[in-house]
């Protein structure tokens, strides 16, 4: 008798914009980032250009923001992947998903900020590095 097969289900189904409660999304940035502490995450949707989630099996598995200066330049901020869905393209999805979202809102220019060890992950997004500043506040 043969054994029994695990079958992955389907790829994730990208969303842009869904209704997102807070508790799935703290779940999600608790799995991902050690030391989360829950927030509501509702004043910063609602001033969200676009956001894009990941469900693989009705579970939320991937998010990304954009965040917008309200005319031309976008944001991407908290690419957020569930550790057990890691290292698929995922990632890379969601971040080509946002851009598109944020290219169709009339964003022209998409930028990002990341610590060098991402710059792999940022460059298959399709960034390329540029000089930028940063001040901590």
């Amino acid at each position: 008798m043969a054994e029994p097969v695990t079958v992955e289900s389907a790829v994730p189904e990208l969303v842009v914009r869904p209704v997102l409660p807070d508790t799935e999304l703290n779940a999600l940035f608790a799995a991902a980032w050690p030391g989360h502490e829950e927030v509501s995450f509702a004043p910063v949707l609602e001033r969200s250009l676009a956001w894009v989630t990941a469900r693989r099996e009705g579970r939320l598995v991937g998010y990304v923001n954009v965040a917008w200066d309200g005319g031309v330049h976008a944001f991407v901020l908290d690419t957020t992947v569930h550790p057990d869905e890691r290292r698929r393209g995922l990632g890379v999805r969601l971040v080509r998903a946002a851009a598109e979202a944020a290219r169709e809102r009339g964003a022209q220019w998409l930028h990002v900020d990341f610590e060098p060890h991402l710059e792999p992950f940022y460059e298959q997004c399709g960034f390329r590095p540029t000089a930028a500043g940063l001040l901590a506040l």
